[in-house]
């Protein structure tokens, strides 16, 4: 989801664009005031009567008209039925975002909420009882925000994402929970029922799935396909979707923008045939922000709107998140798509039925609004809410390396304590984040901890500097107040306004924020000149970025490195100059054209850091990410590395300190090898909000013993991944499950104060028929002087299968307290159906017979106990590739590209020259005759050669592809074979360029 509420968004964003050639369709009605309603009860305003009646009712009551503008996100209110307005979407992925917003009439509306710790933190509990308390907490909350202003604040929430983390360069890596699918389906399960309340039929707030599917890159997002072979779709990213609506924990998903095996999630048909067969329940399907527009805009899959807007429609999407509350442009489209016989009022009714199911769930139909209405604004952010914010951060605090007892701190002895880092005196906020009404920083959490008795000295470690124009050796100066000023040069001496702390992100990117007021420098309103009034990095386009050059003559140029300059409207200005008037400018294309200025450090953030490190009986060093620069929604980050300048702060505290401990405030992994390697105690936590402070001092000192756990790999070196648009975990080793190499910190690490011993794994039954549950118990003994809590996990590994399958996959976990001295048996429950994997051979699930590995520990590395059971499914035969077999079921592959086989349905292969496909063990019977294949081809076509046992093998023959006219224009190709018999492996090598789409052996 990008912005929809950023009024500069709204004005250039190609979906505003595309609708705005629409001519303007007229409202079908006024706004009504609240007290609207119909005269006189209808069936379907009756609670007594069965839902399914009260929808039909209702349905066969509305005009065509007044259906098409109920699949808009922002549906207007029907008097004659007493049809209140209903806003879909908003955003809650760690408690109520976007607390600050307007209404349909422009007008600014703020609210506060209660903000929880990052996505990922959330996952880091390994805790879903907790989750479910806060996911109950955001749906109390989105309630309490309704009544405020429905206009503004809907009660169906977008929340939670359950992409998969398989790759930590993904820019949006702190929305999602884990690598894991099940780990991830957990939580999200536990936040999604939390949400929803424990009603059987109606709903607190509806929460909707982001972003179906395979959403785990931001660069040309909405034009790269994810190629998805059937094991990793059905294995990997499907199943983190199916597991919370399987449990009835989500109430739709949000198709993502990218494109699947070469269509466009906005009209996968999966949002039909595969979203909905999870449930009974009705599930109201909606699209990303402007996706529809881009079907005929960036992707060309359509040649025009109506088009692509009724294959969505057609697809599953029952919700057009378009034109922010501008709703004319799609009811026109939809409009002229049912006039031109592109859609029908069966079409309509089909996704209208499925919105008005959920807005009957939620009360909006019934008298007195449901079981849940009874919620006021009385809920927001509460003490108990607060409360349960600081619970949260502390249960998903990481303790990542602990040597000689570095941690807790005693606070008892400890009277000299130095707090450094660039994050230690603020709480920053991200993208998806609500407004908090407080913010603790890790200085004051430190501060309040350890009370008056200690001395606590505070550094940021950053440089303040001073910026002087060569061309007239005056300064550069900002303003003063939280509206700051234009920056200009004309000061002829250096005073506050003069003087800007210089905060490194990293790869050269630097903000600059003002001595005078604590606020960054800005560009203001997109034009050509910048002021000091940001209160942190933020926004869209965040325009608070800058690059200090250093030139060959010992000055420096400014460069701006706002995120709108990947827009051509942007402009080619990307040097600071100094104008006529003394402002500073962005005028210059090139660096020998921009101003010079001269780089004077007033005070340099090392030393004073080495200072307050050496004067100190312990050091606490707090770095990390900026959420809005260092990777975020539509930017992947292109290094895992810390910030160069972070980097050489920690490296010089610890120099001056040997008592330093790094507290790690980030959305993902790092590739901390020096600190791991040098720093004596390390601890990560996600950016956890406005209790962040307390947290961190909580674990700090003891208080809290840290219990969370690591949801994703961290690799040493960017050289242990691929390239971030592969998605074929399975042949590029990705994640825990398939990565074999040695990784920093392994999936689920995180080490604890106490010690936890396990006792050995007992296994209930230890043969088992693929329709039983293995069931096993292992004693866990906190042997410590201290309570702690330890995550038990449990893994299991196939030893034998005839597909390639993880070295070891979570299967169960569970987050247990226990006291100094106390034991307690954990028991934990598999389906061995879960055991499964997807049989390519035969489009199904299957469990095979097969000796199975079970571990148990502390991590996917750290395990403790053993045990093997058998398990009696079944043997996958040969494959049989006489009958028509599908390309894309390979086993194998080399360089093919993976697309649909038609804009509508199917999947195919995409051949290039010198790409092959693996059918492994293939029974090719007495003797092959002839092979054929279903082929397209919109250039020259190729050749297809049939070999045996490898790409290189014994050629049986080669078929001739043709020219066929189009990607979508199938004819069948054939040829000869020579004489083979039994088993072997068959390998398709093309030559050419086509598509295929079906072949067989024969």
């Amino acid at each position: 989801m990008r912005a929809q509420t950023t009024l500069r968004v709204i004005a250039l964003s190609s979906a505003v664009v595309a609708g705005a050639s629409l001519p303007a369709a007229p409202r079908l009605h006024a706004e009504p005031s609240s007290a609207a309603a119909a005269a006189t009860t209808l069936p379907f305003q009756d609670p007594h009567r069965p839902m399914n009646a009260r929808v039909d009712d209702l349905l066969h009551r509305l005009t065509l008209a007044e259906k098409i503008s109920l699949l808009h996100q922002y549906q207007p209110a029907i008097p004659r039925l007493g049809m209140p307005v209903f806003k879909t979407g908003s955003e809650a992925l760690h408690g109520l975002a976007w607390t600050t917003d307007r209404d349909n009439n422009g007008a600014v509306v703020t609210a506060t909420g209660t903000v929880f710790p990052q996505a990922i933190g959330l996952g880091s509990t390994w805790d879903p009882a907790l989750i479910h308390q806060v996911g109950a907490v955001v749906g109390d909350e989105a309630r309490g925000f309704n009544v405020i202003n429905p206009r503004v604040w809907g009660v169906q929430l977008w929340a939670p994402v359950v992409n998969l983390l398989r790759d930590p360069r993904w820019g949006r890596n702190e929305e999602g929970y884990s690598e894991d699918a099940r780990l991830t389906g957990a939580i999200a399960t536990a936040y999604g029922q939390g949400i929803e309340g424990d009603d059987p039929v109606y709903l607190k707030a509806a929460p909707v799935l982001k972003h179906y599917l395979a959403n785990n890159n931001e660069i040309h997002r909405d034009t790269t396909s994810s190629n998805l072979r059937p094991r990793v779709k059905k294995e990997y990213d499907e199943l983190a979707f199916e597991l919370p609506i399987a449990a009835d924990a989500a109430t739709g998903v949000m198709g993502s923008y990218n494109l699947v095996n070469g269509r466009p999630n906005t009209v996968n048909p999966d949002l039909n045939d595969v979203v909905r067969s999870w449930t009974r329940r009705t599930l109201y399907n909606v699209s990303d922000a402007g996706a529809p527009y881009n079907l005929a805009g960036s992707e060309l899959y359509y040649p025009t709107n109506e088009q692509g807007f009724a294959a969505a429609l057609q697809a599953g999407i029952d919700s057009f998140t378009v034109d922010n509350q501008l709703s004319d442009p799609m009811i026109q489209l939809i409009t002229s798509a049912v006039n031109d016989g592109l859609l029908t009022e069966t079409d309509i009714d089909r996704s209208v039925r499925h919105v008005l199911s959920i807005r009957f769930r939620l009360g909006d139909f019934d008298p007195d609004g449901g079981p849940f209405a009874k919620i006021t604004p009385a809920v927001i952010n509460t003490p108990a809410h607060q409360q349960l914010a600081r619970q949260t951060a502390d249960e998903a605090i990481v303790l990542l390396k602990n040597a000689g007892r570095a941690l807790p701190i005693d606070a008892k002895a400890t009277r000299k304590l130095a707090v450094i880092g660039p994050l230690a005196e603020t709480v920053y906020t991200d993208w998806y984040s609500g407004s908090p009404t407080y913010r603790i920083t890790p200085l004051a959490g430190i501060q309040e901890r350890l009370g008056a008795g200690a001395t606590v000295t505070a550094t940021e470690g950053v440089d303040r500097i001073a910026l002087q124009d060569v061309a007239s050796g005056k300064f550069v100066s900002g303003g003063t107040g939280d509206a700051g000023d234009i920056l200009r040069v004309g000061a002829t001496s250096v005073g506050a306004t003069e003087q800007f702390d210089v905060f490194d992100w990293g790869r050269g990117i630097v903000t600059l924020r003002c001595a005078a007021n604590a606020r960054y420098v800005d560009r203001f309103n997109f034009g050509p000149n910048f002021t000091n009034s940001a209160p942190q990095p933020h926004d869209w386009f965040v325009q608070q970025q800058f690059v200090l050059e250093d030139q060959p003559d010992g000055t420096v140029a400014i460069r701006y490195a706002g995120y709108e300059k990947a827009f051509d409207w942007a402009g080619p200005e990307v040097y600071l100059t100094v104008a006529s008037d003394g402002s500073l400018a962005l005028t210059a294309t090139t660096v020998d054209a921009a101003s010079r200025f001269r780089k004077q450090v007033i005070q340099s953030g090392t030393a004073a850091a080495v200072a307050a490190a050496r004067a100190a009986d312990t050091a606490v060093v707090v770095v990390g990410s900026m959420p809005f620069i260092n990777g975020r929604e539509d930017h992947d980050r292109l290094t895992m590395d810390l910030a160069e300048g972070q980097e050489a702060l920690v490296k010089a505290v610890r120099a001056a300190n040997p008592h330093t401990v790094l507290v790690l405030e980030m959305s993902y992994p790092m590739t901390i090898n020096w600190e791991q390697d040098n720093v004596p105690a390390i601890v990560w936590t996600s950016h956890a909000g406005p209790e962040t402070g307390h947290a961190i001092a909580d674990v700090l000192f003891g208080d809290v013993n840290p219990g969370g756990r690591l949801t994703q790999t961290w690799y040493r070196s960017m050289s242990d991944l691929p390239d971030i648009l592969d998605y074929d975990i399975i042949k590029s080793r990705r994640t825990y499950q398939y990565f074999t190499g040695q990784p920093l910190y392994a999936f689920g690490h995180g080490l604890s104060y106490t010690q936890f011993r396990y006792g050995e794994l007992r296994v209930k039954d230890r043969t088992l028929g693929a329709g039983d549950k293995l069931t096993v118990q292992v004693d866990v003994t906190n042997t410590g002087d201290r309570a702690g809590d330890e995550v038990v996990q449990l893994y299991s590994h196939q030893q034998r299968s005839r597909d390639v399958v993880p070295t070891r996959q979570l299967r169960a976990f569970q987050r247990v307290h226990l006291a100094r001295g106390q034991r307690q048996t954990v028991q934990l429950t598999v389906p061995v159906s879960d055991l499964g994997h997807w049989d390519v051979t035969r489009s199904r699930w299957v469990v095979e017979s097969s000796a199975v590995d079970l571990m148990v520990g502390a991590s996917s590395a750290d395990i403790r106990q053993r045990a093997t059971v058998s398990v009696r499914g079944e043997d996958i035969p040969p494959r049989a590739l006489g009958r028509e077999t599908r390309a894309i079921d390979f086993d194998d592959h080399a360089g093919v590209d993976l697309v649909d086989e038609t804009q509508e349905f199917g999947e195919a292969v995409g051949a290039t020259d010198g790409d092959w496909l693996k059918f492994g063990d293939a029974d090719l019977g007495r003797r092959t005759r002839s092979f054929s294949a279903e082929v397209a081809s919109v250039g020259g076509g190729g050749t297809i050669e049939v070999h045996l046992d490898g790409p290189g093998g014994r050629l049986l023959g080669t078929a001739q592809v043709p020219a066929t006219g189009g990607v979508y224009t199938y004819v069948t190709a054939t040829a000869p074979l020579a004489a083979a018999s039994a088993r072997h492996d068959v390998y398709l090598v093309f030559h050419g360029s086509f598509r295929i789409s079906t072949f067989a052996v024969d």
